[in-house]
């Protein structure tokens, strides 16, 4: 007696809910780097949808009950000690732990309304590979810069969109959220606060398509940030002039090869 060989039946796909008009397949990881934000996590976790695939928090060997908090809070948080001393290195610890095809980046301090991120995961389930937060779009807002931090960032963001041909309104904000293929074209390799620029030059410079997010940033509830407006901002211009160098360098060996290549034909 033969056997008939039946194909197999492909296993169901889950969609989960996201709004009234919109579901969706690929599981979202939400990444928050903390240090000492135990008091401001109650504020962060309610704002998070319950439709999230992980919460992924990256402890900075935090000496408060940051962890024993977020625990309370969302019992299947994934807690990650940080790798480095940094923001950038926390990220990076953190995209490395999470499991879902989609990342968003939110901060801890209570700045962030986790209710956006329904507009970042549309964007990206709508053709955008890298969707990025911007308080300067359309729709956005913000209530914790000064004036000197707004010129600053100002200055900053159109020295990225003239040297590298990005159209940003805003550049160093740590609200954004990506496909993870994105990491495999940016590479990170940066340790502070200057990480969301280096981010947001490289998907440039791999040819991502980007879609700006307008959002509103509110005040720190509690605590100091540990950002400082002088030394970040010049860390976040060397950034950009090394990052405009290494476009330089590669565009010159580019060519070097180009030549070459044009005397092996014509010898």
């Amino acid at each position: 007696m033969s056997s008939v060989l039946r194909p197999a039946i492909p296993e169901p796909v889950t969609y989960r809910p996201i709004s009234d008009h919109l579901a969706i397949a690929p599981p979202v990881s939400v990444v928050i780097p903390a240090m000492n934000e135990a008091e401001n996590l109650p504020y962060v976790f309610k704002t998070l949808p319950g439709w999230i695939h992980e919460v992924v928090l990256v402890d900075g060997n935090s000496t408060d009950d940051t962890v024993a908090v977020a625990r309370e809070l969302w019992p299947d948080v994934k807690v990650v000690p940080q790798q480095g001393k940094g923001k950038g290195d926390a990220l990076i610890t953190g995209f490395e732990a999470c499991t879902g095809d989609i990342i968003v980046m939110v901060d801890a301090d209570g700045s962030a309304d986790g209710h956006e991120i329904v507009s970042y995961v549309s964007a990206l389930v709508s053709g955008a590979d890298f969707a990025k937060g911007s308080r300067f779009a359309n729709g956005g807002g913000t209530d914790d810069m000064t004036l000197i931090r707004k010129l600053g960032n100002w200055a900053l963001c159109t020295t990225v969109n003239r040297k590298f041909g990005a159209r940003y309104t805003d550049l160093c904000y740590g609200y954004n959220a990506f496909w993870r293929h994105c990491l495999d074209e940016i590479d990170l390799d940066c340790t502070g606060f200057e990480v969301e620029t280096l981010m947001n030059i490289r998907v440039v410079k791999a040819g991502l398509k980007v879609q700006e997010i307008p959002s509103h940033e509110y005040l720190r509830i509690h605590g100091a940030s540990n950002l400082r407006a002088v030394r970040d901002g010049l860390r976040v211009l060397k950034v950009i002039l090394k990052e405009r160098s290494n476009r330089r360098a590669l565009r010159r060996r580019s060519h070097a090869t180009t030549l070459t290549a044009g005397r092996g034909e014509s010898s």
